[in-house]
């Protein structure tokens, strides 16, 4: 499995290496993470020594370990939140040992069936797909979950238009990829299907195998010039269905599920201020767009770590996200989680990343 660390680090702090720490240093540092991602809380050098039990030949008095951890937090990895506390890994360090130093194991059967099941597509649609896909990441890693679907503008297969009540009509659309849209339009009261299925021939007749930006304006044009040979209801019809995806941009649609789960470490009310202020910005096209465009990029996982990056590290939060693609590899979005800086970046990353692996089935 690949996973590609996240660029957005600053390139003016010096970002230790592995090789600058010794045997010792790397276990204990280990140890220091592992620590805090199982109980969130500063780890002290006596707690570190009995966790450490023998090591390098003997066992190490809590005295060594002090020493270790002050030359750790020299190299900004380890920090000490309060006075006589334990430490605490910094971002810089939870880089590190994602990187270099974590062991990332497989799913479990449990987890990969649940994922297979939850994202099978019969009988949904893409965005159905995904909605569910995303919930079943937020429970299984107790995160929340979180998808970017881009607005694509992809050649078309069928377009097809479905009675649902007086009035109103759903507008079936799907394009060569396999991607299923559905959008619900009023309609002139009293249609007879005979106008559903006069408009559903004519739309595909035109945009079968291209995109509907390339179809549009010769289907408008046609209308307006009366070339198109349709009665008037058949007209507005089609004039509903193309103004049903006239009103989207190409930003895309963000879906997040299970925000409460980011609320299991709020400690108080400047933590709550700072996932508002998360959330907000992820709502926003601009952050959107940056997800997408990273997402583009992306060979593998992406891994986002606290102030690393100026959108999650709002949150002190941590992103796991990955790109998911149609059969031609083309960019459809992104799925991942959102959590605290102390998540289980061992599991959470094969996770998001089989996740995407199986949407990008789906799709191909």
């Amino acid at each position: 499995m690949q996973y590609r660390p996240n660029s957005g680090i600053s390139t003016t702090q010096h970002r230790p290496v592995l090789s600058e720490l010794s045997a010792r240093s790397r276990d204990i540092f280990r140890s220091i993470v592992e620590a805090y991602v199982e109980t969130g809380e500063p780890v002290g050098s006596r707690t570190l020594s009995r966790r450490l039990g023998q090591l390098a030949g003997g066992q190490l008095s809590p005295a060594t370990i002090r020493n270790v951890m002050a030359d750790l937090e020299e190299l900004g990895l380890l920090f000490a939140p309060h006075t006589s506390a334990g430490r605490l890994p910094t971002d810089l360090g939870l880089r590190l040992f994602v990187d270099g130093l974590m062991e990332t194991g497989g799913l479990t059967e449990d987890d990969r069936t649940s994922i297979d099941v939850q994202c099978a597509a019969t009988g949904r649609s893409l965005p159905e797909v995904l909605d569910q896909a995303t919930l079943m990441l937020s429970g299984l890693s107790r995160c929340a979950g979180m998808v970017v679907a881009p607005k694509t503008d992809r050649p078309l297969k069928h377009i097809e238009f479905v009675h649902l009540a007086p009035g109103r009509a759903l507008v079936v659309m799907v394009t060569e990829g396999g991607m299923v849209e559905n959008r619900i339009v009023n309609v002139p009261l009293g249609l007879p299907s005979s106008a559903l299925i006069e408009a559903t021939n004519y739309l595909t007749t035109r945009l079968a195998g291209r995109t509907l930006g390339m179809g549009r304006d010769q289907i408008l044009n046609e209308l307006e010039s009366e070339r198109a040979l349709l009665d008037q209801l058949t007209k507005q019809v089609v004039e509903a269905g193309l103004a049903s995806w006239a009103k989207d941009d190409n930003s895309g649609a963000l879906i997040v599920r299970g925000q409460a789960h980011l609320l299991d470490d709020v400690t108080g009310i400047g933590d709550l201020e700072r996932l508002r202020s998360l959330f907000a910005a992820l709502e926003t096209k601009e952050q959107l767009l940056k997800l997408v465009e990273a997402a583009e990029v992306a060979d593998g996982v992406q891994i986002y770590i606290g102030a690393e990056n100026d959108l999650f590290g709002l949150a002190g939060c941590s992103a796991v996200i990955s790109p998911y693609r149609d059969s031609q590899r083309r960019l459809i979005g992104a799925i991942g989680v959102i959590g605290p800086s102390r998540i289980n970046y061992a599991r959470i990353i094969p996770m998001v990343d089989y996740t995407a692996k199986v949407i990008s089935r789906i799709l191909g």
